[in-house]
């Protein structure tokens, strides 16, 4: 089950971080949340974690399958039972990391999207993945 709201306060959460530090906020690309859905619904279908698809796709895989043509690509993803305060549970948890932290600062994206899915008989419960981009 895909939750916008949860999708929404991410970007919400990115943007601020951003901006507090003076940087410009990502835009939002539709081509880069659809790349994000899939692997968040494909890792929560097929009970796993990771940055490689069930089918051997990469995330410069995924995007370039929604058309998006890429100069710079990234990816982060975290998985928490919390449906209540996932995002902010995701976001501490990236913040926390030094490369996370790294593509949710980083100068070299200039749009972002943010896939949230959930399912109760996946084996971790929501799973976030944001897809960050600069376009060719």
């Amino acid at each position: 089950m895909i939750n916008t709201g949860f999708e929404s306060q991410v970007v919400q959460m990115v943007n601020q971080e951003r901006q507090s530090r003076g940087l410009y906020a990502y835009a939002v690309q539709s081509q880069l949340r659809a790349a994000a859905r899939v692997h968040a619904a494909d890792m929560a279908c097929n009970h796993f974690t990771g940055h490689t698809g069930s089918d051997g796709s990469s995330v410069r895989d995924r995007v370039e399958a929604q058309g998006y043509a890429w100069s710079w690509i990234g990816e982060n993803y975290m998985v928490t039972h919390d449906t209540v305060n996932g995002p902010q549970v995701a976001f501490n948890w990236w913040m926390n990391s030094a490369p996370h932290t790294a593509n949710i600062l980083s100068p070299n994206y200039t749009e972002f999207g943010v896939g949230y899915v959930y399912s109760d008989q996946s084996d971790y419960g929501g799973y976030f993945v944001i897809v960050f981009a600069r376009p060719r």
